[in-house]
């Protein structure tokens, strides 16, 4: 795993590096100053040679203004590393979350994608910038003091063969026990995150059901959550320093105890325990530097699962039989498809849908909330792919088309409407960034977006606000259908798009697209009667299967469930 999160280093690969070789060059010169400063006590101090004691200190401040300086660099480079590695997870878990179908998305919640590109990327960045530097002079320092600690004194020394077994038994005992416990923490933060952009995605809702208190409520459930496993995880986390404090100062009393007897019986000068001491210091500092990066790649390693699981989540829609073509007429055939969300599903969501919509035709969609008439045109573009059957375009298989230019050419307007920040003519260039104003206009006369635009005080320079809080939802639905007009698809898809505007101001945007867009097909999804009655034919679903196709008056005349849903419309308008 820790291969393969490094692989996305990329051009920081180098600065590691150079952290690296700072780190121990910086080591091996602060390892170089107790050996100085023994040899100024036993030699300098003992004989009285204040030449000696000068000169030897000058070399202890150059150790020490080098390691210094490579610390500095160390630091830098580390940081450069790290926040380096960090960016380049992100690109590329957002650039994999561009290739995911609706069905990639439908297994992870929105909120824990979130955390694993801000939160898990965090943990990991933060752990190379921090971290760095502990895992390289750790080992160093451990292995060089140890070294020169048995050149010392080697009987002194045994007592590390009783620390270290103590020490290790402790650290493997702590992070069996913290590992899955930084993976639940994780999973809190997800909610905490879903709770979040629940409430404010539906804040109009809220307010509008008076349901602060309980969304309050709500939310102090998960963060109390939160707080519960993050406490279980850090305080079984520092109870590390605590074991590593009791070795540290056991073995440093033990050392006191048998090198004062040594030094008493003759066999240690006090400047060789001196000197000892400190080496016996910065192994104990190595080795609770090397615990704690054993703790903090713990906790990485629960964040680079969650990030590896989004990169090998497997693209479900491919384009391994993608040819060199392009949709050019916008002719439409089902031949018996069938299609359900999972493999491992009982029922199929579309059933044998058989159906041919020739190019330029204005095709309607009416049935029942539920009858899947949503689904059935998401298959259109391949945001889904169908089970079994036949979809063909312009007499090629869907799957034959790269998906760059079949979705180029299929423009769909859905039924939640989306704006993004920014201006309204901004938000129109999604359609064709290179549109010049004569065609955004002529685009937003179709849709009816002319009507209103001309009132905004800022025209097409007026900010949308996140989301498009700034117009109303029948403004939002005709601005979303410009945009899609701008694309010039040969495959117009409104599904139900229409729902917010007034009956005369969608006449108006069925006459006009008529007459403008004559070539364009056009697929019409409503829930209103009155939305597809001019339509060439209309679809009647039900229960994912076509119970009927024919022109407005053909379907009245022998269709019940048309039928019934003309006569309940018309019913309610009598009202």
């Amino acid at each position: 795993m820790l291969k393969r999160i490094f692989s996305y280093s990329g051009q920081y690969k180098k600065y590691l590096v150079f952290a690296a070789l700072c780190i121990t060059a910086e080591s091996l010169f602060e390892l170089v100053i107790p050996l100085i400063m023994a040899n100024i006590v036993d030699i300098g101090v003992a004989s009285g040679d204040r030449t000696y004691i000068f000169e030897q200190g000058v070399w202890m401040l150059v150790c020490a203004f080098l390691a210094l300086l490579l610390g500095i660099g160390s630091a830098k480079f580390s940081a450069v590393a790290g926040q380096g590695l960090g960016a380049n997870l992100r690109e590329a878990e957002y650039a994999k979350l561009q290739q995911f179908s609706f069905a990639n998305v439908d297994h992870f919640q929105l909120s824990s994608l979130v955390t694993r590109m801000t939160s898990d990327v965090t943990n990991i960045q933060n752990s190379i910038s921090g971290g760095m530097r502990p895992a390289c002079r750790g080992p160093v320092m451990l292995v060089a003091a140890t070294a020169v600690a048995f050149t010392i004194n080697a009987e002194l020394a045994l007592v590390f063969l009783v620390a270290l077994p103590v020490l290790a038994v402790c650290l493997f005992l702590i992070i069996r026990g913290v590992r899955p416990l930084f993976a639940k923490m994780q999973g809190a933060i997800d909610l905490v995150n879903r709770i979040i952009q629940e409430n404010l995605t539906a804040v109009r809702v809220v307010k509008a059901y008076v349901r602060g208190d309980y969304e309050i409520g709500k939310f102090g459930e998960v963060n109390t959550n939160l707080q519960t496993q993050s406490e279980r995880a850090f305080r079984l986390a520092t109870t590390n320093m605590a074991a590593m404090q009791f070795v540290m100062y056991g073995t440093i009393l033990s050392i006191l105890w048998f090198g004062g007897k040594m030094i008493r019986i003759g066999g240690m000068q006090v400047g060789e325990l001196t000197g000892f001491l400190s080496y016996v210091l910065q192994i104990l500092n190595s080795l609770m530097m090397i615990s704690n990066i054993f703790l903090m790649l713990t906790r990485s390693l629960a964040s680079g699962k969650r990030i590896l699981e989004v990169m090998d989540e497997k693209i479900d829609i491919t384009e391994e039989k993608a040819e060199e073509i392009e949709v050019t007429r916008g002719e439409i055939s089902f031949e018996h498809v069938y299609f359900k969300y999972k493999e491992e599903a009982q029922e199929y969501v579309l059933s044998d849908i058989t159906l041919h919509i020739g190019a330029g035709e204005t095709v309607g969609i009416v049935g029942q909330t539920g009858a899947a008439k949503s689904t059935l045109v998401q298959l259109i573009p391949r945001l889904y792919d169908i089970t079994s059957g036949r979809l063909l375009i312009d007499g090629h298989p869907v799957e034959k088309y790269p998906l760059k230019h079949l979705r180029d050419a299929v423009a769909m307007v859905l039924q939640k409407n989306t704006l993004f920040s920014g201006t309204l003519k901004e938000n129109l260039l999604w359609g064709s960034p290179e549109a010049d104003m004569e065609e955004i206009e002529e685009a937003c006369r179709i849709a009816g977006a002319d009507e209103f635009i001309g009132r905004l005080e800022k025209g097409y320079d007026t900010e949308m606000g996140q989301g498009g809080v700034n117009v109303s939802g029948g403004q939002k639905q005709r601005i979303c259908i410009a945009r899609a007009i701008l694309k010039k698809p040969k495959v117009l898809i409104l599904d139900d798009s229409t729902s917010a505007v007034d009956t005369a101001t969608e006449a108006r945007i069925r006459r006009m697209l008529a007459e403008k867009l004559p070539e364009m097909t056009k697929i019409i999804i409503a829930q209103r009667i009155s939305s597809v009655r001019y339509a060439d034919k209309i679809v009647v679903l039900e229960d994912g299967r076509i119970q009927g196709i024919g022109t407005h008056e053909e379907l009245l005349a022998s269709n019940k469930i048309y039928q019934e849903i003309y006569e309940s419309q018309k019913e309610g308008a009598d009202l």
